[in-house]
Formats: structure tokens, sequence, C-alpha cells
């Protein structure tokens, strides 16, 4: 009885690990962004994508595991000649991802060799019909016909081309030379062009600022003999509103009887001074023709003085 029962153990327990192998084998677990190519006996059946999938065990396998995340390939330097037969050394990094993973498997071999292969004829064709200098300028737009094109050629493949950026150009040591002796041209010229631009700005300030000052000059002595006029005229009209007024007084003074006594005895003292003076610069001294005329021109003056004292 020990026999049997030991011996009934023995096969429930193999029979268990084979069941738990079976298990095992009919399950399988597929992770994010990634993708398995189940086949049977040879032949493709189906795609387990992430997360829990069953199989038959040893009837099913996994032909394939591709990953559908972006992936980045760099694609060898290679020599490639422009539109005007320059010979350049060319670089790059292609960037691409897994569209369809059944075509991915089925539809080409190695499609991370394909699709480089791919790039470096697309790139050389490319570049053959552009100039040299059309390389540096255009650039963008050259990985954007790169990139279409390669998305045009490797659609049967299920895989799609994102970007395709250029690392490096290198042309021959012949050509750098000459594009460095060309850009050293173009900076003493435009060193040049600024250099004559100031000469030409400063010229122009300084001629600016002469006419400048010479205007201001100019209306500074305008103003200066606009003032000098006005004040003269302003002294003139003073001196005449002065002498105006002062005869005004005079002549209303004048219009009584002291006055009229008054200006005979200013007129005859003047006349008294007027000849004292000219006595003293001549040796010949001028008499009235009367005698009595200087005597009673001093009577007059006489009485006029003490007329006016006695008023007083």
């Amino acid at each position: 009885m020990d026999i049997i029962l030991e011996y009934i153990l023995t096969v429930q327990f193999f029979v268990l690990v084979l069941v738990v192998i079976i298990l095992k084998s009919s399950i399988i677990f597929v992770p994010q962004n990634r993708a398995f190519m189940i086949e049977r006996f040879g032949k493709y059946r189906t795609t387990c994508e992430a997360g829990l999938n069953f199989i038959v065990p040893f009837i099913d396998r996994i032909g394939a595991d591709r990953s559908l995340k972006e992936q980045a390939v760099d694609v060898p330097s290679q020599s490639a000649i422009t539109r005007d037969n320059i010979s350049l050394h060319v670089d790059g990094v292609l960037y691409f991802r897994v569209l369809d993973p059944y075509k991915a498997t089925y539809g080409v071999d190695d499609y991370v060799f394909a699709v480089t292969q791919l790039a470096q004829t697309t790139m050389r064709s490319e570049l053959g019909k552009m100039e040299l200098d059309k390389t540096f300028e255009e650039r963008d737009q050259l990985n954007a016909a790169i990139v279409q094109s390669i998305n045009d050629a490797s659609s049967p493949w299920g895989i799609q081309v994102l970007r395709y950026e250029i690392k490096d150009i290198v042309p021959p040591n012949t050509v750098m030379e000459a594009m460095e002796a060309q850009m050293k041209a173009e900076r003493v010229k435009r060193a040049q062009i600024l250099e004559s631009e100031g000469d030409r700005q400063s010229a122009i300030n300084v001629a600016e600022g002469h006419k400048q000052s010479v205007v201001l000059k100019a209306q500074a002595e305008k103003e200066e003999q606009v003032l000098k006029a006005q004040g003269e005229a302003a002294a003139i009209l003073a001196v005449a509103q002065a002498k105006a007024q002062a005869l005004i007084e005079v002549g209303a003074a004048a219009n009584t009887g002291d006055g009229q006594k008054a200006v005979e005895l200013d007129l005859a003292t003047q006349a008294i001074e007027a000849k004292a003076n000219i006595a003293k610069e001549s040796s010949v001294v001028l008499l009235p023709d009367s005698g009595t005329d200087a005597a009673s021109m001093v009577a007059q003056a006489t009485t006029i003085i003490q007329s006016l004292n006695s008023r007083q």
C-alpha cells in the first residue's frame, strides 16, 4: 500500500508540475509599447499587444518582438555630390517608429538596416538637386525633403519616419579655404561699409550742428537788434514825452504875467551870458548900437527880480 500511495503522490506531483508548465506557457505578458507576433506551426496567427494574452502552449510561439517606441538610428557618413559638382561628406540621425508590426516583421527582413540604407540613398539624391551654398542655407528644407521621400518608400514596411537631422556637412579642403576667403572678404566689405556709413553720419551730424549754430546765432543777433531797437525807441519816446511835458508846463507858466516876465528875464540873462562868452573868446567887444540899451536891459532885469522877490 505504501508503494502504491507513493506512486500516486509522485504521479500527482508530475501532473501538477505539467499543469503549471502548461499554464505558464499559455500566458504571456506584453510590456507597454511592445507587440509580439504569434505564429502557429510557423504561420502568422495574431498580434499580442500590451497586457495579458493567452496562447496555445507547444503549438503557438512568439515569432517576433517589435518595439513601438520612437527609435534613433545613426546614419553613417557618406559621400554625396551636389548639383555644382562638389563632393561632400554627410552624416545624420534618423528618427522613426514602427506603425504596423506585421509589415515590419514580414514585409522586410531587417527594417532598421533597410530604413538606414534608404535614408543614405535619399540623402544623396536630394543633395544632388541642390548647390553647395543651398545645402548650408536650406538645411531644414533638405531634412524635410528626405523625410518625405523616405516615408513614401518605407510605407510597405510599416515604418513612419518622424524626422531626419543632418549632423555635419564637410566639403573638401579647397572649398573650405575658398569659403573662408569669401567670408573674410564679406566681413571686410561689411566693415568698410559700416565705417563709411559712420563717417557719412558723422559729417551729416557736424553739418547739422554747424547749421543749427548759425541759425541760433542769427536768431540771437536778430533778437538782440530787435531788443536794442525797442530800447532806443522807448528811450526816444520817453525823452520826447518828457520834452513835451516840459514844454506844456513851460507854456502853461509862460501864459501868466509873471511867466512872461520870467521868460523875458531868462532871455536877457542868456543874452548877457552869450555876450560874456564872446568877450572871453575874442578880443573884440560887441556893444549895442545905443548906449542906453545895455543899461535899459539891466534895469529891466533888476526890476523883474525885485518884483518877483517882493511877491514871494
